[in-house]
């Protein structure tokens, strides 16, 4: 029987735990953000990394020379520290590396942790677009970081799972278990991969639904933890709105769910920035697509009245991070936001 992450010592941390750097791609390609201006999107994507490499290391991906001298001219413009970026030339396909990136593991022994990845299959969420690219730069990461990794032969997009680092992962059914990841796959199969592949030994099933959503219902959009024993749950007020009943379902079925030592959740819904997009296609916008780095928390928000709600929910479950606002409204046309767009590799130290 060959060894797991889990039989090893392994397991997934949580995102509040210190990371040795932030990975990003730089955004190149039309096609994702159809019929938006490339200049506010780089603006959106800047202020992302300008916040992040005040404190942190970037790695940015970037396809080529040409790619990489435009993006730093950018980056100088925008007064980003420098110092604090590095570039990989690797070529993608899309810049929501949270999906393809590696899905980084932690080992604590002897004080330090040892850091290793799994390299999971990307099909672009369940071949609705190109991915090979995206698929290989994944791997291409993981080769050159020199990282111990497991390759389970398994699809699955970082969006689609979120932790709180002691042993309980929240995912969606309608995800994860979407035949057109990993066929016919059953749910006991799927969750022995998860635990011994995140080194989890509780699942919390949720279920997708959100309109405008490709990625058939990305828990990242849902619900996140923000400590080990509490999770934010997006709700929608408006009982018209097509994605009431469904937030609502996960909302109430958190709310009488415990942790992985069968203790009480704490669950604080947080609101939705109503309807975005046009008449003929609605966005995925949601609050709960934060990123926690380091000192900061980067939220996306979209010049509606509840951005300003979301802030004051949020600021006191990170006394120790600044709730820092990322204008997401060119970005969210690419149907993704801030926490889709990064991936975070934890430091060797607890």
């Amino acid at each position: 029987m060959s060894e797991t992450p889990s039989s090893l010592g392994y397991r997934m941390p949580a995102e509040w735990e210190p990371h040795s750097a932030t990975w990003l791609t730089w955004p190149h390609n039309p096609e994702t953000w159809p019929k938006q201006d490339k200049q506010k999107i780089e603006n959106e994507f800047l202020t992302i990394v300008r916040y992040l490499a005040i404190h942190e290391t970037i790695h940015l991906l970037v396809n080529d020379d040409e790619m990489e001298r435009s993006a730093k001219l950018s980056l100088k413009k925008e007064g980003v520290k420098m110092e604090n970026i590095i570039f990989h030339d690797i070529p993608t396909n899309d810049s929501w590396i949270r999906d393809y990136g590696p899905n980084f593991i932690v080992r604590d022994e002897k004080g330090k942790r040892k850091v290793a990845a799994n390299d999971w299959n990307f099909d672009s969420w369940g071949r609705k677009y190109k991915w090979e690219l995206d698929d290989l730069a994944g791997t291409i990461i993981i080769q050159e970081s020199g990282l111990q990794y497991f390759k389970p032969d398994i699809v699955l997009e970082g969006g689609a799972i979120d932790v709180n680092g002691l042993g309980t992962c929240i995912t969606t059914r309608s995800c994860i278990m979407n035949p057109n990841r990993n066929n016919k796959i059953s749910l006991e199969e799927m969750k022995k991969v998860l635990e011994d592949y995140l080194g989890i030994s509780k699942i919390i099933w949720l279920t997708g639904g959100m309109e405008g959503d490709d990625t058939d219902g990305h828990v990242d959009n849902i619900a996140r933890f923000v400590n080990p024993k509490t999770i934010v749950c997006a709700v929608e007020e408006n009982e018209d709105d097509s994605n009431y009943s469904n937030l609502k379902n996960n909302y109430d079925h958190l709310k009488t769910l415990t942790d992985q030592d069968n203790n009480p959740l704490e669950i604080i819904p947080l609101p939705m920035p109503g309807y975005l997009g046009s008449l003929e296609e609605r966005l995925p916008a949601s609050y709960t697509n934060f990123y926690i780095s380091n000192k900061s928390v980067l939220l996306p928000v979209y010049d509606h009245p509840n951005d300003k709600r979301a802030i004051t929910i949020l600021a006191p479950l990170f006394p120790n991070r600044d709730i820092i606002s990322i204008p997401s409204q060119t970005l969210i046309w690419g149907l993704g936001g801030v926490h889709c767009l990064t991936q975070q590799q934890p430091a060797t130290r607890k």
